[in-house]
Parts: C-alpha cells; structure tokens; sequence
C-alpha cells in the first residue's frame, strides 16, 4: 500500500480543518496539495510514533510553518460566514488547538504532538479560545434539572462563562412553560426529572418550535444513544468536570447556527 493510499481516508477531514484554519477552501486546499506532495516525494520523514492521522495533520503543520505563514488574527472579517467570521477573530494558536480538538476530534495530548508543544499549554490554548467564544456568544440559557444543588452547580458554570440563566425549570411542564416566557439560546437538559416526566420529552417539545442548541447533562446516558431523535451531539455523564460542561457549551454554541427563533404555526 502507498504513502497516500495509507492516508486517504484522512484527507477530506485535512481539506476541512485547512478551509476552518484559513477562512477559505481555495487557500486551504493549496496546503493539503503541497503536504500530500511532500508526503508522495518522501521529503519528510513522518514521525513513527505518531498514529497515521495525528502524522498527516503533524505533516500539514509543518508545511504550514515552513511556507512562512504565520495565520496573524484580522479584525476585517466582512464577506466571512458566521462561522468562520468567528474563527477569524480568534488568536492564530488558540484557534488551531481549538479547531484540533473541537473540529477533528483529537484529544488535548494528540493536539500537542501535531502542534509540537506540550500538554498543559494545549490546554491554556483552548481555554483562551473558549474565553473569545464566550465572550462572542453570550446567550440566555434554560437549565432543566430536578436536582437543586446540581442546578446550582451548572448555574454558576453558566454564569462564569458570562451567559445569563433565564430560568431553572425541574419539570417537562415548568420547562414548555419557561421557554414560552424567554426563548433561550441554549439548552441544558438532565433526562428523568423530578415528577416522574422526561427531560428527552422537553426538548422535543422546544425543538419542535424553536432551533436552539441542547447539552444533555446526565447520569443515564445509554437511555439516549439510541438512534433515535433528538439526537445527543453533546453529551455529558454526571458526576461531570466542570471543564467537560464549560466546553461543550461554547462548542455548542460556536458551531450551531445562529437563526431568529420562530414559533412554528
């Protein structure tokens, strides 16, 4: 098997942390085309204890810094999407271990062998990205959880990250009803809730009016990985790290589309 037969699988996931990196798909494409280059001429050996996909995206990097770029922060983001307006404005480095590790999936460890640094500054990286993400995102958030100190523990997560709670509801009904009062723009849901009813049932009711994100907060995750909607992207198992939360908030934020919440008729 060649080099890049070894690799392809990897590649379209490459083109798209290149385009998420750069702002563009032109610009990024061009780097994936001189590192799969560089790759087929064995110019560079790849570092043999890395797994083939940390190697590429390790590759990738090199290529990048070699080329003189530098990916400097620009304040001049009009004609950019949301999305990547919002990528543009993050430091260069924050933005890469952000995008390394929310994007592609790596973890912080993988993270830093791409980036040739340690773990702990990996993890300083992210957390000054998140910290802009917050900053840029700031939202109204309904926090469904029969537990009084646990919903007390996530409202102080939520507010230190400058979000604003706009109601704790411990019920299906106190939850429909909290949200006819405020739409939020994030949702934090516990699954089996105070009276016996679903915290799953809940978010079916606001999603079926208003898109909004949803973290799922629980102690019984298997009762959601079953295929069928709405469908976990962010999960989280109680006990839970308040890093684990603070992160997936600004994940689920940063990567959901912002649209004017609409009651459906």
């Amino acid at each position: 098997m060649s080099l890049l037969a070894k690799f392809a699988q990897h590649i379209p996931y490459v083109r798209r942390y290149a385009r998420a990196l750069t702002g563009d798909q032109t610009t990024g494409d061009q780097y994936v085309r001189v590192t799969l280059e560089t790759l087929a001429a064995g110019e560079k050996e790849l570092e043999a204890e890395l797994t083939p996909r940390v190697a590429l995206y390790h590759l990738f990097h090199a290529i990048w810094g070699s080329s003189g770029e530098r990916l400097e922060r620009t304040d001049d983001v009009q004609g950019f999407d949301e999305p990547t307006r919002r990528l543009m404005l993050i430091a260069p480095r924050s933005r890469q271990a952000f995008l390394l590790t929310a994007l592609e999936g790596f973890t912080t460890s993988e993270a830093a062998q791409i980036l040739d640094t340690d773990f702990e500054e990996v993890e300083q990286l992210i957390a000054s990205a998140q910290s802009e993400i917050d900053a840029e995102l700031a939202t109204d958030v309904l926090i469904i959880e029969d537990e009084p100190v646990i919903a007390t523990d996530i409202e102080a997560l939520v507010w230190e990250l400058g979000h604003t709670v706009v109601d704790i509801a411990a019920t299906r009904t106190e939850a429909v009803d909290a949200v006819a009062r405020n739409v939020p723009g994030l949702v934090l849901a516990d699954i089996q809730l105070a009276d016996g009813s679903s915290g799953i049932d809940a978010v079916k009711d606001i999603l079926a009016r208003f898109d909004v994100p949803v973290i799922f907060i629980t102690a019984f995750p298997e009762r959601l990985l079953t295929g069928e909607r709405p469908e976990p992207t962010f999960l989280i198992t109680k006990p839970f790290q308040p890093e684990t939360v603070k992160a997936a908030i600004g994940q689920a934020l940063f990567f959901h589309p912002r649209r004017n919440n609409r009651q459906a008729a």
